[in-house]
């Protein structure tokens, strides 16, 4: 069994990459702008935590040593603690990069006179003078914070430091359950309208498919509407073109058999009437015989070429009553139901009915015909009890003038027009005809036609 990995349609195939492509983007794009957001939060509360060292460092040099520890607790919150000690939580020249850089160079302009050391590391040790990890006591009451971390330190003018710590791993996640849900929405949204878009382009494509099975059907059936974008136009226009040119084609070879059966006929009654001069009874028996067969197969050939049955209505036809009558009149046992209303041509479906009962009956001796409905249909199957045919002769059969008996009698041989007409007709109504030997003898045939769409 193999599994499709893509979907059978045009709609299906076209929806799976705008879908794909769309979701891609999406997941791009949220994710450079949780980048962008990250760095411009860290950069945000960079510039807010150098505006306030700036503020705690000109505050502390106008306080006195001994109010500066206390002065610094009441500054300190969750997101930012302050000390004061005599050395720096930055032990080195800082870093020249990134955040910490552009802190430092932030506090520069605001105290272009001190030394300022800021960074993003923690130091490997606290100093001593700290405390111990975790807590707040130690050297103006400042706990050690390891963790990402923005610090800063500055030198005072009397040679202390003013060390800071402001958290960086402090900020909301953006993942909350609004934004999934509104992120979620969005994307419904837009592959629906996506979904609907592609169904309306691929429209077309399905009008197009219609339209060439209905051609096959019938000729005269109306031209495809020539509407939506200029390559729609121009397909459906081509189309129409097409189908002019093949319904021309047609009439032009109908009229023209049927000037010929016309021409031909006056020859014939001419001969029909010289025949009946003949004195010799029995050739003019044969010489009226001919003349017999010939026209019932100019007749034969100019309905076949004609095919006004082709041109009828649909309408609902009883097609189990209709097999049932012409089975009991040619002598054929019937098996289906009572009653099958099918959408169809009546003298098509007639005479497509009688041309294959009647070579059963012909060919077969006796035949037995069975009438089953079908999800999409009805099947005819007729199986009779002659000799068969060869299985290389299968479709040459239904070529015309086409007669695997080699007798020129009409009676058993006819004009070879039979199944041509029943297969023809079976198309007309967008069936088929199969034949296929029987295991224990004999021929079977059968008619599929389906239910019209829509």
């Amino acid at each position: 069994m193999t599994i499709r990995l893509l979907p059978d349609s045009l709609l299906g195939r076209t929806a799976l990459v705008l879908v794909a492509a769309l979701v891609g983007a999406l997941a791009a794009a949220v994710l450079t702008f949780a980048d962008q957001r990250s760095e411009a939060l860290a950069a945000l509360g960079g510039r807010n935590a150098a505006e306030r060292v700036a503020s705690i460092v000109n505050l502390l040099e106008t306080t006195q040593a001994d109010a500066r520890r206390a002065t610094l607790r009441s500054m300190d919150t969750p997101g930012f603690r302050a000390g004061w000690s005599v050395n720096p939580v930055v032990p080195d020249e800082g870093e020249n990069r990134g955040l910490a850089a552009a802190v430092a160079r932030h506090l520069g302009h605001h105290l272009s006179d001190h030394e300022i050391r800021v960074s993003t590391r923690p130091p490997p040790e606290p100093p001593p003078e700290f405390g111990p990890r975790g807590h707040g006591h130690g050297m103006g009451g400042f706990g050690f914070v390891h963790g990402p971390a923005l610090r800063i330190s500055v030198r005072l003018g009397d040679g202390s430091w003013l060390n800071v710590i402001s958290p960086l791993d402090g900020d909301e996640t953006m993942w909350q359950p609004r934004f999934l849900a509104l992120l979620l929405t969005s994307l419904i949204a837009v592959t629906l309208a996506a979904l609907w878009a592609v169904g309306r382009a691929a429209r077309p494509f399905a009008t197009f498919a219609a339209a060439a099975e209905r051609l096959g059907m019938d000729v005269t059936a109306p031209p495809v509407p020539e509407k939506g974008p200029r390559e729609i136009r121009a397909a459906a226009h081509a189309f129409n073109v097409m189908q002019g040119r093949v319904r021309r084609f047609v009439e032009d070879r109908t009229q023209m058999l049927a000037a010929i059966s016309h021409d031909l006929r006056t020859p014939l009654t001419r001969m029909r009437l010289r025949a009946e001069f003949v004195e010799d009874d029995e050739e003019r028996a044969k010489m009226l015989a001919d003349l017999e067969e010939m026209e019932h197969m100019i007749a034969a050939t100019l309905a076949f070429a004609r095919d006004d049955a082709a041109r009828e209505e649909r309408r609902a036809v009883d097609m189990a009553t209709l097999v049932q009558g012409l089975a009991e009149d040619m002598g054929v046992a019937y098996d289906g139901p009572d009653s099958l209303v099918l959408p169809a041509r009546p003298l098509a479906l007639k005479r497509l009915v009688a041309n294959l009962l009647d070579n059963a009956r012909k060919y077969g001796g006796s035949a037995t015909a069975s009438l089953t409905e079908r999800d999409d249909g009805v099947a005819l199957t007729i199986d009779d009890n002659g000799p068969g045919i060869p299985e290389a002769e299968f479709e040459r059969v239904f070529a015309p003038f086409v007669r695997l008996e080699a007798s020129r009698n009409r009676e058993t041989g006819g004009t070879g027009l039979g199944l041509s007409v029943a297969r023809a007709a079976a198309r007309a109504h967008g069936g088929d005809i199969t034949l296929c030997n029987r295991a224990e003898g004999g021929l079977r045939v059968q008619l599929v036609l389906p239910r019209p769409r829509g």
